[in-house]
């Protein structure tokens, strides 16, 4: 891992075209974080390990974390994004993963996902902060029940043993966890704009599996963008911050290897 006084680099993951940094990459890099963005869709490599970062991001897609019926997993790189992920976890780099991120973290960890039973999730939603949230260095000045943006059809039924809840909801309880000391699942987006949101609800299977119209969704969405910004920004910031080792009182613990490392 690795920074110096004058520049840190996260490593960036990007899974679908359709989901990028966007508003995140605007606040981490209004942060001070330098980005480096891969994207295996594409054809880049992913590297064997983490050295030369001093974080991890992992975005999210219209993938599956788990395998297909033939045992396939969900994209060809998603078994050398979850190493990379273990190896995160396992040295403490600073790690953030979003939707289809935080589901790969847990199966990653031996956590389970699946196809929800409750049902697709999509727009505007509130989730509740866990006590356990209130000593978490990042997670701490979160609002107790913050504004998300949700857009999923798989959930995280099981957590990785170890798994710190730190958000939840009635009918999707694992919606924010961290694992170890320095890596975050967020089930919920922080990251979009209007334009992304707009592009998802576009002949949206999810959306006519629930019978939403598009320009509502596309509408409330994006009222609620402001709200998310003021809780989400300062997060992504304190991330930043972590990861370039600016922030107070987090500095790492040494702890057993978690189970799957």
């Amino acid at each position: 891992m690795t920074t110096t006084a004058d520049t840190a680099t996260a490593l960036v993951i990007e899974n679908d075209p359709t989901d990028d940094l966007r508003r995140l990459g605007e606040w981490l890099t209004e942060a001070g974080l330098d980005l480096r963005v891969l994207r295996p869709y594409a054809g880049d490599d992913l590297p064997d390990d983490l050295t030369g970062y001093a974080a991890l991001v992992v975005l999210g897609g219209a993938q599956s974390a788990y395998p297909g019926p033939d045992g396939s997993p969900g994209a060809p790189w998603f078994p050398r994004l979850e190493g990379l992920l273990r190896k995160a976890v396992r040295h403490q780099v600073p790690t953030l993963a979003i939707c289809l991120g935080a589901q790969l973290l847990a199966t990653a960890h031996a956590g389970t996902v699946e196809r929800s039973a409750a049902g697709p999730e999509v727009g505007p939603s509130v989730v509740g902060k866990r006590d356990a949230a209130d000593t978490d260095p990042i997670f701490r000045y979160v609002p107790l029940i913050p504004d998300v943006l949700q857009w999923h059809a798989d959930e995280i039924t099981e957590l990785p043993q170890g798994a710190t809840l730190l958000a939840t909801s009635t009918r999707y309880p694992h919606q924010a966890f961290r694992l170890g000391e320095r890596a975050w699942g967020l089930q919920f987006h922080i990251e979009c704009d209007v334009d992304m949101i707009a592009e998802w609800a576009t002949d949206s299977a999810i959306l006519a599996e629930l019978d939403y119209d598009p320009e509502l969704v596309v509408a409330v969405c994006a009222e609620v963008l402001p709200d998310i910004e003021e809780v989400w920004q300062p997060f992504a910031a304190r991330f930043a911050m972590l990861a370039q080792g600016r922030l107070a009182g987090a500095e790492p613990r040494r702890t057993l290897p978690l189970l799957g490392q």
